[in-house]
């Protein structure tokens, strides 16, 4: 063996040491690569059941708006009846939910000092009476004396006038003085001249006894109206509908004292009714009266028009009545519940979807497209328009037809992506 092939030990402890470092090196560098792929990789999309979520395609067309809320049937035409005069509750003889006629009477009051003053007044009038009467008597009396009297008067001017004429021929033929005719002469002209004195006391009496007559009868006049407003009042005592319909409510009892200003009890027509609908205040500032409304009664559809808007928002809604235009169905009645749906317009060659479970009209929202066939989903922004009651105007992020997630998806707010199964 030469001394050229003789190993050297340090020789060799170098080689294995190089490789040592060469081999540890290239495992760094597999480590950094194998580090740095890993980093660039997508973390896995979140799974979500299909089933759990609603799934809805955009379309294209015509795309009706509408508004609906809760509500309940009122009557159109309701009458409070209230008490005319302080009274006390004796008797409700009709109770709440009884058809009733005008002349129906629902309860009945007492009032004994008004009863009292009835009385007195019947009898003021029949004093009344009795005094014009008893002055029609004696003025008719008295001018019976007064008629005999100037007939009397007639009589005895009538006799003094033919006196006179015969005196006047025997004064002629000079068979009488002419004193004795002159003095009967102014005999038949003194009874003449109390015969017109007569005659006009009759005629200015006969004016005078139509007055003392008329003043009389004024007060007669005056104790009937008195009489008849008493009696008005305790006829009033028993409570009348006052029109056709059916008692809707009795709000007193027996024995409670009410004042002139109670209301007694509320009569409605049950074939009249309007419906009130509570609509949300965001969506009831496009709402206009004359808009076209359907009324739900859980047993049958009406259609009806919008014929009020309340003015006032209360509890964070806008009271609207609907007056109906077409045959209530059959258990309609006033308080009933019922859904209302409101057309506001009809969007023409717009984009529409289904209302998402979140976002306003005219806001911008994420929801997730459906993607690879509707196995994966990813979150794009979509910007909405005009809402409806089920549906919403698309103004960008999506085309005709899209398949995109509306249920709530707030639980995947943390990704972009999900896989459905």
């Amino acid at each position: 063996m030469s001394p050229m092939d003789i190993a050297r030990p340090a020789s060799v402890a170098k080689k294995k040491r190089l490789r040592r470092i060469m081999f540890l090196a290239g495992g760094l560098v597999a480590v950094a690569v194998i580090t740095l792929g890993l980093s660039r990789l997508k973390p896995a999309a979140p799974t979500v059941e299909r089933a759990t979520v609603w799934i809805d395609t955009v379309k294209s067309g015509s795309m009706l708006r509408e508004v609906r809320g809760l509500g309940t049937l009122v009557p159109e035409d309701i009458r409070w009846i209230p008490a005319t005069t302080e009274g006390q509750v004796e008797q409700i003889l009709i109770y709440p939910g009884t058809p009733v006629t005008p002349d129906s009477v629902i309860l009945v009051l007492s009032n004994p000092q008004l009863q009292q003053e009835a009385q007195d007044a019947e009898l003021q009038l029949k004093a009344a009476e009795a005094d014009r009467a008893s002055l029609e008597a004696k003025l008719a009396s008295d001018l019976l004396t007064q008629r005999s009297t100037v007939a009397q008067v007639q009589s005895d001017y009538t006799q003094a006038a033919m006196q006179a004429k015969v005196n006047e021929e025997l004064s002629k033929q000079q068979l009488q003085s002419d004193l004795i005719t002159k003095q009967s002469e102014v005999k038949a002209d003194q009874l003449k001249t109390q015969l017109a004195l007569a005659q006009s006391q009759i005629a200015g009496a006969a004016d005078a006894n139509k007055a003392q007559l008329a003043a009389q009868q004024a007060k007669v006049e005056q104790a009937r109206a008195a009489y008849q407003l008493k009696a008005s009042q305790v006829d009033q005592l028993k409570v009348r509908a006052g029109v056709a319909g059916v008692l809707q409510a009795v709000p007193v009892e027996v024995g409670q004292r009410v004042n002139n200003t109670t209301n007694l009890a509320r009569v409605v027509d049950p074939t009249k009714l309007k419906a009130q609908l509570k609509i949300a205040e965001t969506q009831a500032k496009d709402i206009q009266l004359g808009q076209q409304a359907s009324i739900d009664t859980r047993n049958g559809v009406v259609d009806g028009v919008v014929s009020r808007i309340d003015p006032a928002v209360v509890d964070g809604t806008v009271t609207v009545d609907v007056r109906m235009r077409g045959p209530l169905p059959k258990g309609a009645r006033p308080d009933l519940s019922v859904d209302g749906t409101i057309e506001l317009e009809r969007l023409a060659n717009v984009l529409y979807v289904g209302r998402p479970a979140f976002g306003q009209e005219n806001s911008t929202v994420g929801l997730f497209k459906l993607t690879d066939g509707g196995e994966d989903a990813e979150r794009v922004q979509v910007k909405l328009g005009k809402s409806s009651v089920n549906t919403v105007e698309i103004l960008g992020g999506l085309k005709n037809g899209d398949q995109v997630i509306l249920s709530d998806m707030s639980a995947w707010d943390a990704v972009d992506r999900i896989r459905l199964k």
